[in-house]
């Protein structure tokens, strides 16, 4: 009976220092769950050869982000690595007005624009790695960066490993089989949360009839 009680959806955002196993989250989410979409994001960085165009990310030129950010266009935006990268505001309200949640694989900037704009519809939840030592292995087999990109990565990580405290959950991903659990338990629990569940007023008076 619980699945006929609407509900309101809700934006997840995942964050963590890159290489601490957030897209590896996201998309086991996105594969077990057909009721998160993925925010695809508009960015100028380049497009990887195993990325695909408005699947992965929307790539457009520094002129075009900037003007998008003229006409008001994104929920959050911001630089990372000298790359701009940005949320598109219609992208997410038609998902959100389809009744699904909307999933963010963002960093603390985006997350700080975010609550901002949607405090009340917004989950947040940090990646952390299990140790430093660990996070630059991964960075390093990962073979897509070169050795001065992982240096500047893991020169960054402490700056927004130092952010895990404005998050609502933190997850050590040790195991990505217990994370992606965690991860699991985090959504169902926040779909349960009463002011979300905007059908519930209606189904309780149906129980108190006589």
């Amino acid at each position: 009976m619980q699945g006929t009680i609407a509900r309101r959806g809700l934006m997840l955002v995942l964050s963590s220092p890159s290489g601490a196993g957030k897209s590896t989250l996201s998309r086991r989410l996105l594969q077990s769950d057909p009721q998160v979409a993925m925010s695809v994001s508009v960015t100028t960085r380049a497009k990887r050869p195993n990325e695909v165009e408005g699947k992965d990310y929307f790539f457009v030129t520094r002129e075009r982000f900037e003007s998008m950010v003229k006409d008001d266009a994104f929920l959050e935006h911001a630089t990372v690595f000298n790359h701009l990268y940005g949320t598109p505001k219609a992208a997410v309200d038609e998902i959100l007005a389809d009744g699904r949640d909307v999933l963010f694989d963002i960093d603390w900037q985006g997350a700080q624009q975010l609550s901002q704009k949607a405090k009340d519809d917004l989950v947040r939840v940090f990646i952390l790695p299990p140790s430093r030592a660990e996070l630059e292995r991964r960075l390093s087999e990962r073979a897509q960066d070169s050795a001065e990109v992982v240096a500047a990565r893991m020169a960054q990580a402490d700056n927004e490993i130092s952010r895990w405290s404005e998050y609502d959950y933190v997850i050590i991903n040790d195991d990505v089989a217990k994370a992606e659990s965690q991860l699991k338990a985090i959504v169902a629990a926040e779909r349960l949360n009463r002011q979300r569940q905007t059908g519930l007023v209606d189904f309780v008076r149906t129980l108190l009839r006589k």
